[in-house]
């Protein structure tokens, strides 16, 4: 097996998530990183800092190349994949730079702030004979892989549908999160994991309808009805930001199948957190409470790093990662934004 060498591009929290992955990942290996920032070139991260996982650490990257410009980072030919984990307005760019210097693209969530945006990727790894993967890691988080798994089993029935949510409060540290141009807003940069998932899951819908409040050009909060060729198979999706900072975060799930209700919900609160963990409601009355180990977020990263690498060796597209899926889900959230503009259902 041969060893995967990559280059981390952006060294925020994002980046120092992904490092920590990649330490667990025995087929993959951080050799360079690129940085604008001259202390982060030093391996100085300790004024890093997230709302999971560890603080930032002083980082031993005395065997790494280091690189001030992305340029000169694509310009290592040593470098097998690069990892993107820039500001979002800057993903397109960036992958599309990386793929065509003959890398594999491994590009944090949103893929792009637009579906041309998405388009132009997905058609660049194509051109380049290379593969554009994105960071939905939701699907690997162990909640939601155990749903994944139940499903795929067909232990019980068909998917009959379910209700997806995803709510912060707002998020003043982050600049520009309210700029269609920059960070997207709530349904690019947060509802966009449940969109991926929906799409992952139940297929594209033939249509929706959002109700919902702007703030400025993008969405601030809405629901969403995903309307499907099946009229019996009911998905919804609420999403956005409230304007009280006691929750700063909290997301759930509800899926429906033939013979089984899937049930989780956690609710980050200023004075601590609140789980009603994922449980499995049987239709012979049970209430199953499955074990997904200790919790650690930083593991989904691990595992998604891990099916990076699997999509790479194999040459077979991640069916979770894929830069086609992702390009969907920010279809989703652009359909949901003109449905709430429009005050109706629109055709996706």
């Amino acid at each position: 097996m041969l060893m995967i060498r990559v280059g981390l591009a952006g060294i925020g929290f994002m980046g120092w998530i992904h490092w920590l992955a990649y330490q667990k990942v025995a087929s993959a290996q951080v050799t360079a990183i690129g940085s604008r920032n001259a202390q982060k070139r030093t391996g100085d991260w300790r004024d890093i800092q997230g709302n999971f996982g560890p603080p930032g650490e002083q980082v031993d990257i005395s065997g790494l190349k280091t690189y001030a410009t992305l340029e000169d980072l694509l310009a290592d030919e040593s470098i097998d994949l690069v990892d993107l984990c820039l500001p979002p307005h800057l993903h397109c760019q960036a992958a599309i730079a990386a793929l065509q210097a003959g890398k594999h693209v491994f590009v944090e969530k949103p893929m792009g702030l637009t579906t041309d945006e998405c388009d132009q990727m997905v058609a660049a790894a194509a051109a380049a004979d290379r593969q554009v993967l994105v960071g939905h890691v939701l699907p690997f988080f162990p909640e939601y892989a155990h749903a994944r798994e139940v499903i795929a089993s067909g232990t019980y029935g068909r998917l009959l549908g379910g209700h997806f949510k995803r709510v912060i409060s707002d998020p003043s540290w982050i600049e520009d999160f309210y700029d269609p141009a920059r960070v997207g807003g709530p349904l690019v940069d947060l509802h966009v994991h449940d969109a991926h998932l929906i799409r992952m899951l139940f297929g594209m819908p033939q249509s929706l309808v959002s109700q919902g409040r702007m703030r400025g050009e993008v969405v601030e909060f809405c629901t969403t009805l995903f309307r499907y060729q099946d009229p019996s198979l009911v998905v919804t999706a609420s999403s956005g930001v409230i304007n009280q900072q006691g929750r700063p975060f909290t997301h759930a799930l509800e899926i429906h199948l033939e013979s089984a209700t899937l049930h989780y919900d956690h609710g980050g609160f200023s004075d601590g957190p609140e789980t009603m963990p994922l449980k499995v409601l049987t239709a012979d009355d049970q209430v199953l409470r499955p074990d997904l180990g200790d919790g650690d977020p930083v593991r989904a990263f691990e595992v998604q790093i891990g099916e990076v690498v699997r999509s790479l060796e194999t040459g077979e597209v991640s069916t979770i990662l894929s830069g086609a899926l992702a390009r969907d889900a920010i279809l989703l959230c652009h359909k949901q934004t003109e449905s709430v503009v429009r005050g109706d259902s629109v055709t996706v």
